[in-house]
C-alpha cells in the first residue's frame, strides 16, 4: 500500500507575538513545530504502514527550506521517504493557491491514501485537505480519529458533532485527522541517525509545472489574502443573574440591551 502524508511546518502558537504596528506574527526566535493534526496523521500513517506488509509511506510538505526540518522528524519517526514543495513561485499562497500546489506535487506520485491533519494551528481554516481532494477528484473523510484496513478498504471513526461516524471508504482516496483522541510516537535514536542519512527531495515550480495551473500558485493566484492579525482581547465578566424566572430573565436582558443602547 502507497501513502502519503502531507504535513506542515508552523510556529509553536504558545510562543507566537503580534507586531502591534504592522499586525503581523513575529516568528524571530518562535520555536518551530510539526502542526499537531498532521503529526496525528503521521502516527495513523504508520499504524497503518506496520499492519499491511510491503507498504511504503511518503511524507510531504510545502514551505520555505527550513521545512525540511520537520521532514526530517517525520523520517525519524518511521516515514520512509521525504518530499519538499519549495519555491519563491509558491510564497504568499492563500489555501486555494497552497492545496493547487501539493495537489500538482501529488499527481507526480502513486497513492492510495492521502493523509493530512484537519487544519493548521497557525490558520485554522481546515480547507487545504479537503481541497487538495477535490482538485485531485477523490473522496474524502474528514475529522477522523481511528483509522484501520480492512480487505482492501479503509474504516474511519470519523467525529461529528454529537457522535461519531464508521465510514467505509476505497482506495484512493484522503482523510484528514484530528490530533485530540491520537498520540503520536517519538522519534527514535536509530531514526534519527537514519533520516539523516536519507536525502530530502526539493520540488521547485520546475519540478511540477506541468502538473498544476500557474494561474492558481503563489500570491498571484491566491483569491483571498490577511488583511489584519490580531490577539484576542479579553473580555469583562459581565453580570450573572440567578434565581430568576424564564419572564424576569428575558425583561432583564432587554432592558440591559436597552441601558447600553443596542435596541
Amino acid at each position: 500500500m502507497k501513502i502519503v502524508v502531507c504535513i506542515k511546518q508552523v510556529p509553536d502558537t504558545t510562543e507566537v507575538k503580534l507586531d502591534p504596528v504592522k499586525n503581523t506574527l513575529i516568528r524571530d526566535g518562535v520555536p518551530s513545530i510539526i502542526n499537531p493534526d498532521d503529526k496525528a496523521g503521521i502516527e495513523l500513517a504508520l499504524q497503518i504502514k506496520e499492519s499491511v506488509p510491503g507498504s511504503t509511506l511518503t511524507v510531504v510538505s510545502m514551505g520555505p527550506p527550513q521545512a525540511e526540518v520537520a521532514l526530517r522528524e517525520a523520517l525519524a519517526m518511521g516515514c520512509d521517504d521525504g518530499i519538499l514543495i519549495s519555491d519563491r513561485a509558491f510564497g504568499g499562497a492563500d489555501t486555494w493557491a497552497t492545496s493547487s500546489t501539493i495537489a500538482g506535487a501529488l499527481r507526480k506520485l502513486e497513492y492510495d491514501i492521502i493523509i493530512a491533519g484537519r487544519q493548521a494551528i497557525d490558520g485554522d481554516t481546515a480547507q487545504v485537505g479537503p481541497q487538495i481532494a477535490e482538485h485531485l477528484q477523490i473522496p474524502q473523510i474528514s475529522y477522523c480519529e481511528e483509522l484501520r484496513v480492512e480487505d482492501g478498504k479503509f474504516i474511519v471513526k470519523r467525529q461529528f458533532e454529537d457522535r461519531y461516524h464508521i465510514i467505509e471508504i476505497k482506495p484512493p482516496c484522503l482523510i484528514t485527522t484530528l490530533s485530540e483522541e491520537i498520540t503520536p510516537r517519538y522519534m527514535s535514536i536509530g531514526g534519527i541517525f537514519n533520516a539523516y542519512k536519507k536525502d530530502i527531495k526539493v520540488w521547485g515550480l520546475k519540478d511540477i509545472e506541468d502538473k498544476l495551473d500557474i494561474s492558481n500558485i503563489g500570491l498571484k493566484g491566491s483569491p483571498t489574502n490577511v488583511k489584519r492579525s490580531f490577539t484576542k482581547q479579553a473580555k469583562g465578566q459581565g453580570i450573572k443573574m440567578e434565581g430568576l424566572t424564564p419572564e424576569e430573565a428575558a425583561d432583564a436582558i432587554v432592558a440591559k440591551l436597552q441601558e447600553k443602547f443596542f435596541i
